[in-house]
């Protein structure tokens, strides 16, 4: 840390961002109140000796109140709400310390003159010699994020159904609980992205980079976890419903939470990697449709004769599964316009299916090239067998 005067100002092993940020808020608040303070001093002196110290502290009070009313902006507030703090303090120390004549301008330069130094040295510091990046540092904590919500719905699934086994069970409670750390992410994810946004481009996070975006996500990932938390209320609950209403429904849930949960891990990796395949969207369409055969199953006249306590537990487990599907297809398309803006690489392994092994044409096996039309299509008989069916 650098001290100047009786604070401590710039921290070395900040990020480069805040290190700007907070230097830039307080150099010009310091610039501002400095000539103000110095004007409003002239201002009082020119009404005597009596009306000088009313009328300092008037400017005061005036400007304190201004300044105080313009931080509760909240854009001011997220970005200048230090400097604005700056400017009331040295405004004050500006014009109250007038009535020394001969020290004004000599604090007003000494003043300016430790926060350049001090300033210039931590930026210097915290970009060329350990520069700790928090646009990058936000970047990967919503990915994490997204890695963290999938780890639980995978969880959840064995846990529930009773599929996994003891030893594994054990392994995979610790992802029942990482939900808890996104719930109360929201403060330090818009700290990181203010922050970002004083960070000079850098590697792929190029000037003007979407970080309202990945608060977006950051904010879907937070809804998703709170159904979680609902979820997990459900798995510790003494009433669970009846084992056979748990079986009828087991299916199509835990398609739900598998396909959700690999949708949500692919697009952990495609946001951490940058880079984009429809390996998401193709899970996510999977989970769809696993709610929407759900939806038919639950307005079924299977429900009709069962007893009501019985069944609202797993009413209630696959009612927050379906609304984690909706928030996992708003994540996949938050991410793709992430995608979009940045110009995520496209990731060709995945888009390239494996090749088929050659069939006969004769085999009944074998399925029809959606390429041949179905005119004018010569088949040549052949008495050879087919490798895959056997048949000649």
């Amino acid at each position: 840390m650098i001290r100047n005067g009786g604070t401590y100002l710039f921290p070395l092993h900040a990020p480069p961002g805040a290190t700007l940020g907070k230097g830039l808020n307080r150099t010009m608040a310091t610039l501002a109140a400095g000539a103000l303070g110095v004007g409003a001093h002239y201002l009082a002196s020119l009404s005597g000796e009596t009306g000088e110290p009313i009328l300092i502290g008037f400017f005061v009070f005036l400007q304190a109140a201004i300044a105080s009313f313009i931080r509760f902006f909240p854009k001011v507030k997220s970005r200048y709400d230090y400097g604005m703090l700056i400017f009331i303090l040295t405004f004050s120390l500006i014009s109250v310390s007038g009535f020394r004549d001969d020290e004004v301008l000599k604090m007003a330069h000494k003043r300016l003159s430790t926060i350049f130094l001090g300033g210039s040295a931590c930026v210097m510091i915290s970009i060329f010699v350990c520069p700790v990046w928090a646009g990058e540092e936000l970047h990967d904590s919503i990915a994490i994020k997204l890695e963290i919500l999938g780890d639980f719905l995978e969880a959840f699934v064995g846990e529930y159904f009773k599929t996994t086994k003891e030893e594994e069970s054990k392994d995979k409670k610790s992802f029942l609980e990482g939900y808890k750390s996104i719930l109360n992410s929201k403060s330090n994810d818009e700290s990181l992205a203010n922050f970002a946004r004083w960070e000079p481009g850098h590697g792929k996070f190029k000037f003007r980079h979407p970080w309202n975006q990945y608060l977006k996500i950051g904010a879907l990932s937070r809804q998703c976890a709170y159904r979680m938390e609902a979820l997990k209320e459900q798995l510790n609950s003494d009433t669970k419903g009846s084992h056979e209403i748990r079986s009828t429904i087991q299916e199509l849930c835990t398609e739900m939470c598998l396909e959700s949960s690999m949708a949500l891990k692919q697009l952990s990796s495609s946001i951490k990697t940058m880079t984009r395949n429809s390996s998401p969207e193709t899970h996510v369409a999977n989970a769809k449709a696993a709610v929407k055969s759900l939806n038919s199953l639950l307005q079924s006249s299977l429900w009709k004769e069962a007893d009501l306590l019985s069944v609202i537990p797993a009413v209630t487990v696959a009612s927050l599964l379906i609304d984690i599907v909706d928030c996992t297809e708003e994540i996949a398309d938050s991410a793709n316009v992430l995608a979009s803006i940045i110009n995520f690489v496209v990731d060709e392994t995945n888009e390239k299916l494996p090749k088929e092994v050659s069939q006969s044409p004769t085999c009944e096996c074998a399925e029809p090239d959606p390429k041949i039309e179905n005119s004018h299509v010569v088949i040549i008989v052949d008495d050879s067998k087919c490798n895959k069916c056997n048949k000649i």
